[in-house]
């Protein structure tokens, strides 16, 4: 009876870690889908603007016949040409699509690495193990199809994690958001 206990022990901490290698998962998908987004609209209004601006040159020079207006046209025009043979190759929307996907996948499995720590002590230890390989396997599988990461997301969720608690909230966060009828009570007073 003792080994077992120690077993549900051990379990308990790999479940844990497993647990928390998922958060950061996540939350790393989170944050490279967030830089993204900014650098995707960095690109779309740097393509407006030098559109124009290219644009505006070569129609001023048409009717001032100034020669100053046609190089700039000229330079923004070869600049925003420059801008989109490098993006040509680049699909931001695409790489924001599916590390969304890979996170909305990857919120479930830590929701249910929650309910599983949640329900740990109501369950047997073969219940436990099911469960846990079968968390295993949808996460090889859904990291198997995802983009990856890199060290900049995995810091920035690193930092939101351990000092920013972002993906958390303390008992008065969580009362003030839910229902008053769903409030902790000893939280009111």
């Amino acid at each position: 009876m003792v080994q077992d206990s120690q077993h549900k022990k051990d379990l308990l901490v790999q479940i844990r870690e497993a647990y928390g290698r998922v958060l950061y998962t996540y939350t790393s998908h989170l944050k490279i889908m967030n830089r993204f987004v900014k650098q995707n609209k960095i690109i779309k209004y740097t393509q407006i603007v030098l559109s124009a601006v290219s644009t505006g040159g070569f129609i001023g020079a048409i009717f001032s016949n100034e020669i100053i207006l046609t190089v700039i046209g000229g330079f923004f025009s070869t600049l925003l040409l420059a801008i989109n043979l490098f993006c040509k190759d680049f699909n931001l929307s695409n790489e924001i699509k599916q590390h969304q996907i890979a996170s909305d996948d990857l919120w479930l499995i830590r929701e249910e690495y929650i309910s599983l720590l949640t329900d740990f002590c109501a369950l047997s230890e073969v219940e436990i193990i099911c469960k846990r390989d079968d968390l295993q396997k949808r996460t090889y599988e859904l990291y198997k199809k995802s983009p990856k990461t890199d060290a900049k997301s995995y810091s920035e969720a690193q930092k939101a994690l351990k000092y920013e608690e972002e993906q958390f909230f303390t008992k008065e966060e969580l009362d003030k958001m839910l229902p008053e009828h769903l409030r902790n009570k000893s939280n009111q007073q």
